[in-house]
């Protein structure tokens, strides 16, 4: 796929299972994500069903990836951008997991630290499921989408079977399903909105 920048994103189209979707990457700053994705979103979308937001959640188990129909923004400076600048937090969002840092640790350094070294195949393999479940939402719709990952990732958390452990790694957003965006460590410790998700 090729990339071309549009406004502050860098924007590139792909089909999947006969359906054109717009990927975009803000390539700003993760608390003003938002004024990457508006003029796209209003340029592009219909109404905030036609957005799908990828991103980390502390709240969820490390490599759990769930999918969601709106919501708060649980304290992400990413999600608040785009609930400010859209006028709606009604988007859709793909979910991956990361776990809570250890004790001690700030959360806004967790999420900026890398994975460690026995984490990192594993981050990459929840990335990949969450490619996975935005091609199953391209297919299948939406809320058989959700049924499908929500019920597969509920499983595996009760099985044991998600990595264990925490891995750190950078914030992902990408309405439309890829990984940009970047965050500074100020950036990260704002927790004014703390909306559950």
């Amino acid at each position: 796929m090729r990339w071309r920048a549009a406004g502050a994103a860098s924007v590139g189209t792909a089909e999947i299972d006969g359906r054109k979707v717009v990927l975009v990457k803000p390539m700003t700053f993760m608390n003003v994500s938002g004024d990457a994705v508006a003029p796209l979103f209003r340029k592009l979308a219909d109404g905030p069903e036609d957005l799908l937001v990828l991103h980390d959640d502390l709240d969820l188990p490390f490599g759990a990836v769930r999918l969601k129909r709106g919501g708060g923004t649980g304290g992400h400076n990413g999600l608040r951008s785009l609930k400010e600048r859209l006028g709606t937090a009604g988007f859709l969002r793909i979910r991956v997991g990361i776990g809570r840092p250890p004790a001690g640790i700030d959360p806004a350094d967790y999420v900026l630290d890398p994975p460690g070294p026995g984490l990192r195949g594993a981050f990459e393999a929840a990335v990949a499921a969450a490619g996975e479940a935005f091609a199953d939402i391209a297919g299948l719709g939406f809320d058989k989408a959700m049924t499908r990952w929500n019920a597969k990732s509920r499983g595996e958390d009760q099985h044991g079977t998600a990595p264990p452990g925490s891995p750190g790694g950078n914030i992902l957003l990408a309405p439309g399903a890829s990984s940009g965006g970047s965050i500074s460590r100020k950036e990260a410790r704002s927790q004014d909105d703390t909306e559950e998700v």
